[in-house]
């Protein structure tokens, strides 16, 4: 009966490893947005961010509202970025020029709502919305 029982237990536990490994290996629903670069221009600055859909489903339309903080930590401006169509897994980069801005007074950029999030359910743009910054200004969600 030992043995049986050894042999029901070393069963299960391989089954609940493969179970384990199989939720880890399974990438989570997110959208990702990332800053890639800051580059000034005569009329202002141009901000790139590289985008990637690994929601269920294809957005057809997002945009973002972003808040920009200056050296003194305080909002400098809020506006909102059209990023059109992100199709379901794949990389997407958008360009903005941001007219009156100086790339260098940009001190962290938050992405304060997604105020247009058309094609996944309600809410999950933001839900699963994943920051990150290729310079050294921070970018959040």
């Amino acid at each position: 009966m030992t043995i049986r029982f050894a042999a029901a237990a070393a069963g299960l536990l391989t089954a609940v490893a493969g179970v384990c490994q199989a939720q880890e290996a399974a990438p989570a629903a997110s959208l990702n947005v990332e800053l890639n670069a800051l580059a000034p221009t005569q009329k202002g600055c141009i901000m790139t961010f590289v985008a990637l859909n690994q929601l269920p489903a294809a957005i057809n339309k997002v945009s973002f509202e972003l808040a920009f903080f200056n050296d003194k930590n305080a909002v400098d401006r809020i506006t909102v970025l059209d990023f059109r169509d992100l199709p379901r897994g794949k990389k997407r980069v958008r360009q903005f020029d941001m007219p009156n801005a100086k790339c260098e007074s940009v001190t962290r950029i938050l992405i304060n709502d997604t105020p247009v999030c058309d094609g996944p359910a309600a809410g999950e743009c933001m839900k699963g919305l994943v920051t990150r910054s290729q310079i050294s200004v921070p970018f959040e969600g």
